[in-house]
C-alpha cells in the first residue's frame, strides 16, 4: 500500500498572514484535504519534502501541528485516498484545450497565415505544453490519462511541424556509433534550407566542436545530399532525429560531446524547442530571439553567422549556472 503524509494544523484566525502563507505553501504542494485543518500526500510525491517544513513554520509561529506518516487502514480507505489525487477530469478538459487549439491553428493555417501562422501556433504549443507540465506535477500516479494528453500534444506538434517545416525528419530507430572529430575535418554539411533552432543549434555545434572547417550546404526540396556531403536533420541523413534525440542530440552524443560544461544543459534547450517537452525558462527569449534572426537574415549563411555568437553565449550561460548550482 502508499505510504502517506498527513498534515494537520490549527490555526489562528488572526494574524491573517500566517493562514495565507501557510495556504500558499500547500497549494504550491498539490496536497488534497481530508477535512478542514488535514491536508493528505503520498509520501513518494515530489513536493512531499514541503510537509516536515510546513510543520515546523507552523509550530514556529505558535500555532498546532502534526505530522503523521502511515498506510492506509484497509483497501477501502486506500482506494478512498487515491480517489483524491485522480486527475483524470483535468486530463479530459486539457485534452479539450488542446482540440479547440487544433481546430484554431488549422483554421489560421488554411487562410494563409505564413509567418504569423508559425509564431502564433508555437506559442500555443508552448503555453499547452506548460498547461500540461503543471498537470504533470499534480499528478502523483500518472495512468492512461497521462499517456493520452502526452501523446495528443505530441501528434499536434507533428502536424504543426510538418506544416512550418516540410521535410522534418521522422525518428529512426538505430544504436549511435561513437565517433572521432579528426575524421570529419573539411568537410560539407548538408541541412533542410531557412534552418530553425535543432538545425542552427546542430550547425553552431558542427562549428565550435566538430569540424574546424566546414562548409555548409542549404537544401530546398526535393532534399538530396549532395555527392561527398554529410546531411543532417531530414529523413535519410547521416545525422537524424533518433528515438527521442533531436539531431543536435545524436550529433552531441556521437562525438562524445555531451560531457561539456553547459552542453547537456543547451541540449535540453533545444530539444524542448525543436520537438516538445521540459518547458525551459528561457524558451520564449531565446524563440523570439532565433525568429528576430530569421527575420533579419534572409541569406542562410549570414543567418548561421549570427547565430554563432548566440549559441557560444548560451552555452557560457548554462555551464556558469550550472556551475554554480543554480541550474541542474
Amino acid at each position: 500500500m502508499t505510504s502517506w503524509l498527513i498534515l494537520t494544523a490549527t490555526l489562528p484566525t488572526s494574524p491573517s498572514a500566517l493562514r495565507v502563507k501557510v495556504w500558499r505553501a500547500l497549494k504550491a504542494t498539490h496536497c488534497a484535504t481530508l477535512r478542514e485543518g488535514v491536508y493528505i500526500l503520498p509520501a513518494q510525491a515530489a513536493t512531499a519534502a514541503a510537509f516536515p517544513a510546513l510543520e515546523a513554520t507552523i509550530r514556529d509561529a505558535g500555532a498546532s501541528a502534526h505530522l503523521l506518516q502511515a498506510p492506509a487502514r484497509d483497501a477501502a480507505q486506500e482506494t478512498t485516498f487515491l480517489a483524491l489525487f485522480d486527475r483524470s477530469q483535468a486530463y479530459a478538459d486539457f485534452l479539450q484545450t488542446l482540440k479547440a487549439a487544433r481546430k484554431a491553428l488549422g483554421a489560421r493555417g488554411a487562410a494563409g497565415g505564413g509567418g504569423a501562422d508559425e509564431v502564433a501556433g508555437r506559442k500555443t504549443l508552448r503555453q499547452l505544453a506548460q498547461q500540461l507540465q503543471a498537470l504533470q506535477a499534480a499528478d502523483f500516479f500518472p495512468g492512461a490519462a497521462a499517456k493520452q494528453a502526452e501523446a495528443a500534444l505530441q501528434a499536434l506538434r507533428t502536424e504543426l511541424e510538418r506544416r512550418w517545416s516540410p521535410g522534418e525528419p521522422a525518428p529512426a530507430e538505430a544504436p549511435l556509433a561513437r565517433l572521432s572529430v579528426a575524421d570529419f575535418q573539411g568537410r560539407t554539411w548538408a541541412t533542410r534550407a531557412r534552418p530553425w533552432v535543432d538545425r542552427l543549434a546542430t550547425a553552431w555545434l558542427i562549428t565550435r566542436h566538430v569540424d574546424r572547417q566546414p562548409r555548409f550546404v542549404w537544401l530546398k526540396p526535393p532534399l538530396r545530399t549532395p555527392r561527398g556531403a554529410l546531411g543532417f536533420d531530414y529523413d535519410g541523413a547521416r545525422f537524424t532525429h533518433v528515438g527521442e534525440r533531436v539531431s543536435f542530440e545524436v550529433v552531441a552524443e556521437s562525438f562524445g560531446l555531451m560531457d561539456r560544461p553547459g552542453l547537456a544543459a543547451l541540449a535540453a534547450l533545444v530539444h524542448g524547442l525543436d520537438v516538445g517537452g521540459l518547458v525551459q525558462d528561457e524558451a520564449a527569449g531565446i524563440e523570439l530571439l532565433l525568429r528576430g534572426l530569421q527575420a533579419t537574415h534572409p541569406d542562410d549563411d549570414a543567418l548561421l553567422q549570427a547565430a554563432l555568437p548566440i549559441f557560444d553565449a548560451l552555452l557560457a550561460g548554462l555551464a556558469a549556472a550550472s556551475a554554480s548550482g543554480s541550474r541542474p
